[in-house]
Formats: C-alpha cells, sequence, structure tokens
C-alpha cells in the first residue's frame, strides 16, 4: 500500500489479502493513487495460471463459443503438517485464501464473467478438502474440488471444461486434449509450464510499454472478496 500511494506499480505474490479490512486498504490506495486525474499505477498479483500456454489456447477455443460453460478444476492438493505457515491463518490465512485462490481465479479468467454466487461443502477432515461451487453472470458455472487426502501418484491439478457439445481437459499443465473441437485434438508440451515466467514478463511488458495492467484491477478485487468469503464458509 505504501507503494501504490507513492506511484508505484505493484507486483505481489497471492494472497492479495488474507482479511476483508486489508482488501478495503488496497482499494483505497489504488484509488487514492489514481485520484486528481493521475494514472493509477498497476497492482498485479502472481495469478500465473492465466498465462500457462495450455491455458491460453484453452481460452482462445472457448472465445469461439457463445454458450455457457461448465468449469471442473480438481486439485490434488496433498497435505501439509499442521504447523506449516499456509496453515497458519495469521501467516498464510490457511490453504483456500493461500493457495485455492488460484484456481477460482483462472475459472473466473476462462467462464470471462463475473462470479455472482458461491458455495461450499467441507469435509471434515483435518487439512483443508472442499468443494467450491461458482456461477457466473453469463450463465457459467464452475467448481473446485480442492483435496487434501488424495494421493500424489494421481495427476495434481486437472481441469476440464464442457461447452458446445464439445469438452476440453488439461493435466497438469503439460497436455491438453480436446473432444469435438473441429481442427483441435492436443497441446502436449516436454515439460510443465504453470505460466509463472509469462507472468512476470506480461506485467514487466505492461509498466515498459505504458500497457494496463493484465489482470484487470476490479478482477483482482472480485477473486479476493470471493476467497476470503469462501474460506470463511469452509470454518463454519
Amino acid at each position: 500500500m505504501d507503494a501504490l500511494r507513492a506511484g508505484k506499480h505493484v507486483f505481489v505474490e497471492k494472497p492479495l489479502a488474507i482479511r476483508l479490512d486489508e482488501i478495503d486498504a488496497v482499494e483505497e490506495a489504488v484509488r487514492a493513487a489514481g485520484a486528481n486525474g493521475r494514472i493509477a499505477p498497476i497492482l498485479m498479483v502472481g495469478f500465473n495460471r492465466r498465462f500457462a500456454p495450455h491455458v491460453v489456447r484453452t481460452k482462445a477455443l472457448l472465445e469461439t463459443l457463445r454458450e455457457p460453460k461448465s468449469l471442473v478444476m480438481t486439485v490434488n492438493a496433498g497435505a501439509v503438517p499442521p504447523e506449516h505457515w499456509t496453515r497458519d491463518p495469521d501467516s498464510g490465512g490457511g490453504r483456500i485464501i493461500g493457495e485455492a485462490c488460484h484456481f477460482i481465479d483462472l475459472l473466473r479468467f476462462l467462464a470471462g464473467s463475473a462470479i455472482v454466487e458461491h458455495q461450499v461443502a467441507a469435509a471434515r477432515t483435518a487439512d483443508a478438502c472442499v468443494t467450491i461451487s461458482l456461477r457466473f453472470s453469463d450463465g457459467s458455472t464452475g467448481t473446485v474440488h480442492y483435496l487434501s487426502n488424495g494421493h500424489r501418484s494421481f495427476p495434481k491439478e486437472r481441469l476440464e471444461v464442457f461447452c458446445g457439445g464439445r469438452v476440453l481437459q488439461l493435466d497438469n499443465f503439460r497436455k491438453l486434449r480436446g473432444f469435438g473441437w473441429p481442427g483441435f485434438k492436443s497441446m502436449n508440451l516436454w515439460k510443465q509450464d504453470k505460466g509463472q515466467k509469462a507472468c512476470v514478463e506480461t506485467f514487466v511488458a505492461a509498466v515498459r510499454e505504458g500497457k494496463p495492467s493484465p489482470i484487470p484491477f476490479p478482477e483482482l478485487i472480485e477473486v479476493a472478496r470471493v476467497t476470503l468469503a469462501v474460506s470463511a464458509a469452509a470454518k463454519a
């Protein structure tokens, strides 16, 4: 917030904030930095999966259709010890805020419309095992299964998209398969690429060239607020 108030561009790792009052403060800092005719600095959160090559291709394919999408993200997150910082509510905010935010943002990006409703069902396990249901303003739906009780031999991240009688399936950011897509069957990479490098490069290019933020600020705030609400509901 100090950097934003000073008019500096900011790249921050996820999560943007771990409490609602912090989100309010960030919003106010950006608003103040852009007051009186000034151009607000870019605030970027490291939601790298948006920039992964397979996701870029998925987004391009989906933009050829004008129908609601059904998005399913399964995350075989694995368990972490109770003393791990990600499970500390004061330092990491918990695993939903600290990691599952990635997947809420990813589905928001692919849906291309605002989240208008969210629900959560949490298993009574020691570590996070939750199913997050999202509904978007265009009629699309999204489900994130964030699970700590699986086996590491199973793919860690699997994305499935159903739309217009077609299906896309992405496994571990290495292989994307298309079912029913004219002219597209698969996209494979020798090495996993979750978009970390492209995420940073896009931010740097936006700063250098005076372009808009790679992720619109309202989307960052939307995802942050939904993530905190989902985390609170999972604990209820």
